[in-house]
């Protein structure tokens, strides 16, 4: 066996071992399975058992084992879990396609993909167990069960006799159990309709109506949508008829195949619930439900949005939907409150508590609806439904679990507030504003506790704490969408990172994905436990507070557990049949990971600025245009050379200058000249402070209002030279972090940075000092960057200085007008830095 034969199997054993312990190991990397984009954050947590702590990492081409990119650990977070050490190790910087894997320390991690297409098919996989969930006739099964469906209950008030039938046969089972609630189901499928009006491109037409093979001209989740739809149209059959949920947990008497069901009584049939806006059973006591909003206003937000997306392939089907929408939403308003969910034999129920959020959401869709319905024509519904959607905005600006340690099962549901998204995007100015604004409180209230820890876990272990993550992110991804300020990007991911495995287990929380990692084998269900049928895509419940676990009722591990070297006080996962808590899949769960899914992978094809701790580093790769910007503080001995050379080149840059440089006698009239001619003028700091520490870059050594003042400063320095206020702002030292990115946001401006790959920044340096670089060297690695990067410098944010110590006798900016023939002989196009990020 040659070398290279022994070096390539010892690789893969290595690799192997990361992912499998190997005996002793006592560090690991927690990546995302999946993958990551290239340009997206690319995040994954070192962690270990021992005294062990590492300073850097390496970044290692799987192929050929040469470390490609190497970077600085951040931090030491300590412990966390079953972790002493833990560090977060960012490679964001790098986004070179290919096959990699991280080495730190004694630790390797799996292997893993740099590429676009990492997202890819993810949320249609996921569409698997949404139809494998369906009651009625069941597409995996080619069978049918729960034919009989239903008989009710609590419906005397609307004039129905208690076991009188009616015919509810449809829909998806909760979860591994057969319960169904129209809850969970008016929330599943209001995200599947949302997936696809967001991000129609992702979908497929693979599957009939039915679920089987074939196409039939409509996307699967649409397909998937009107399912749902088409349930809770049986379960609201009338005006004043509206029914909350079908079975109860005498379901829970067996486990089994889904068929018939003979545990009620009354043959096959299942009770069905109807909303009548009192308590209700709960196992020896009774629920709290105090009124029928909840329920009803998530049929009319469903059905509202429904009506929208399918009046031009089903005209009929879209007005039946839209008519439920109003009698729904005024049944919402006869009592206003919350329907919580019934049981019979034990205590556990769905204990939903809010109800505003989802009067919201439904005025809000309802709106958009009466504005699809009119289209240009005034209305006076419109103004009026709007108006009543902010009061219920306000009557429950954030979601109360997010930054809360605990809360009941469903307590606060759906787990975000859908409404201020669909609201905002309906709004302008200081009232836009106001939505988004209780969006970032809420992000915050999560921040708080998520920056203690590297894996940045802000989401409390309560039952379902996956569902609440992937709703969190969602959140995340929402308030980045709608205002642009990508301050929580990194919090975003680091939530997204964590299904998919970069997580104290390791593991991914979705069944079969990725097929090649560590994935759910042994869940709590019946078809993988009975029939060793797969359930491709399904969302496991996730961990829980070991508190939680130690108390429930009934469970007992089958196996030995294969995570236990990661079980901690804190909170447990076991990938067994025998954990009900923590291995379970859920329906609802399983349709918010499809819409992230689809976001993840619409964004990943779409051309985007590259944002790194919150500020743009690069513009859209998809054009050959790149953007030159100069800095200036004390010098500017280049200044009439490089305007001369633009002007000759026919080209526009962006300077951002200190306030210092803007008040300076001696270069006014250059000021004016680069005005004259169009070139973008912004802030570079007043006093060109340093915001962070240079070793530890999270140490901030001002404070915001150091830092808004001092800003504050330099753009007047920049009016009283007749320029216009700008949008940009790039720091001093091209130093900054997350903090710095956030007060920038919060004075009006957008960060923006150099793109890290090529020397030109170091066009500052003089002999002598140890990172000198000879204008020789920056002009070919400019030259080498545009050769060996994936995109070339399409993008890029080209950064000189304007001038230099007078020690450095080499100028950069005497090659600028053979650099730039260099790049429009390639085929570069050079824009304004504020045009380019547009």
């Amino acid at each position: 066996m040659n070398r290279k034969l022994i070096a390539a199997s010892f690789l893969s054993i290595c690799l192997l071992c990361s992912m499998f312990d190997a005996p002793g190991q006592d560090a690991w990397i927690r990546i995302n399975q999946l993958g990551y984009t290239p340009g997206g954050i690319k995040i994954a947590v070192w962690c270990g058992k021992g005294a062990q702590q590492i300073t850097s990492f390496n970044l290692v081409d799987s192929a050929s084992g040469k470390t490609v990119f190497t970077a600085p650990a951040s931090k030491n977070f300590d412990a966390y879990g079953p972790f002493e050490n833990t560090f977060r190790l960012n490679f964001s910087l790098f986004n070179k396609p290919g096959k990699y894997y991280l080495s730190a320390g004694n630790a390797l991690s799996p292997a893993f993909s740099i590429d676009a297409a990492v997202y890819n098919g993810v949320a249609d996989f996921c569409l698997q167990y949404m139809r494998q969930q369906r009651s009625g006739f069941n597409p995996y099964l080619k069978d049918s069960c729960h034919t009989h469906d239903g008989y009710t209950l609590y419906a005397a008030s609307a004039g129905i006799k208690d076991s009188t039938h009616i015919d509810v046969s449809g829909g998806w089972h909760d979860a591994s159990d057969y319960l169904q609630y129209s809850t969970t189901s008016a929330n599943a499928t209001y995200h599947l309709l949302m997936a696809y009006r967001d991000f129609p491109s992702v979908f497929t037409d693979e599957k009939l109506a039915n679920g089987l093979d074939g196409k039939d001209g409509l996307p699967d989740v649409l397909n998937e949508a009107k399912w749902g739809l088409d349930w809770l149209l049986k379960m609201h059959p009338k005006p004043g008829l509206l029914f909350n949920q079908l079975g109860d947990d005498r379901d829970h008497m067996g486990m089994r195949i889904p068929k018939e069901d003979s545990f009620y009584g009354r043959g096959f049939e299942r009770p069905v619930y109807f909303v009548s806006g009192e308590p209700q059973q709960r196992g020896k006591f009774m629920n709290n439900t105090t009124g029928t909003s909840s329920t009803a206003a998530k049929f009319a937000s469903a059905f509202g949005l429904g009506s929208i997306l399918f009046d031009k392939t089903d005209t009929p089907f879209a007005t039946i939907l839209q008519q439920k929408a109003i009698t729904a939403l005024a049944f919402a308003g006869r009592k206003p409150g919350v329907t919580q969910t019934a049981s019979v034999r034990s205590p556990y129920i769905y204990a939903e508590d809010n109800w505003v959020d989802d009067m919201e959401l439904a005025n809000a869709v309802t709106a958009k609806m009466i504005q699809a319905q009119w289209r240009s024509k005034p209305n006076a519904l419109l103004p009026a439904t709007l108006s009543k959607a902010m009061r219920y905005a306000a009557a429950e600006p954030v979601t109360p679990w997010l930054g809360a340690d605990t809360a009941k099962h469903y307590q606060w549901y759906p787990f975000v507030n859908i409404g201020h998204y669909e609201l905002a995007k309906q709004l302008k100015g200081k009232t836009k504003d106001t939505i988004t604004g209780y969006y970032k409180t809420g992000i915050e209230r999560v921040w708080g506790k998520a920056k203690q820890n590297a894996f940045y876990r802000g989401i409390p272990f309560i039952w379902c704490s996956n569902n609440l993550t992937t709703s969190f992110a969602i959140q995340c991804y929402w308030y980045r969408q709608l205002t642009g300020d990508g301050t929580f990007a990194e919090l975003e991911q680091a939530n997204t990172d964590w299904l998919f495995g970069c997580n104290p287990w390791g593991t991914s929380m979705v069944y079969g994905l990725p097929a090649w990692g560590d994935s759910p084998v042994d869940p709590h269900s019946a078809f993988t436990h009975l029939k060793q049928y797969p359930i491709n895509g399904g969302l496991v419940d996730g961990p829980v507070y070991t508190t939680i676990f130690s108390n429930l009722i009934g469970i007992r591990l089958q196996e030995a557990d294969e995570y236990a070297a990661f079980q901690s006080g804190l909170a447990v996962y076991h990938d067994d049949y025998g954990d009900y808590s923590t291995n379970e899949p859920t329906m609802d769960g399983t349709a918010s990971l499809i819409y992230l899914a689809a976001a993840k992978e619409a964004e990943a094809k779409q051309p985007h600025n590259t944002i790194f701790k919150g500020a743009v580093t690069r513009g859209q790769t998809d054009k050959k245009q790149l953007a030159l910007v100069f800095t200036g503080d004390e010098f500017a001995d280049g200044g009439e050379h490089i305007a001369g050379v633009l002007h000759q080149q026919n080209i526009q840059a962006g300077f951002f200058f200190t306030g210092k440089f803007y008040r300076n006698p001696a270069f006014r009239s250059l000021v004016k000249k680069l005005r004259q001619q169009g070139h973008y003028l912004g802030p570079h700091s007043d006093q060109h402070l340093l915001y962070c520490d240079w070793n530890n870059r999270d140490s901030l050594l001002v404070t915001k209002k150091q830092f808004t003042a001092d800003l504050k400063a330099n753009l007047q320095a920049i009016s009283k030279n007749g320029i216009a206020k700008p949008t940009c702002f790039l720091p001093p030292y091209e130093w900054y972090n997350d903090s710095i990115a956030a007060w920038t946001k919060a004075s009006g401006l957008q960060l923006i940075n150099y793109s890290p790959g090529t020397l030109s920044n170091a066009d500052y340096t003089y002999p002598g000092l140890k990172n000198y670089r000879s204008s020789g060297e920056i002009y070919q690695s400019i030259l080498q960057t545009e050769a060996s990067d994936a995109h070339g410098l399409n993008g890029y944010i080209l950064l000189l200085h304007i001038g230099t110590d007078s020690r450095r006798t080499d100028k950069l900016y005497d090659r600028l007008s053979e650099l730039i023939t260099a790049l429009k002989q390639k085929g570069y196009a050079f824009k304004r830095v504020d045009e380019l990020l547009r």
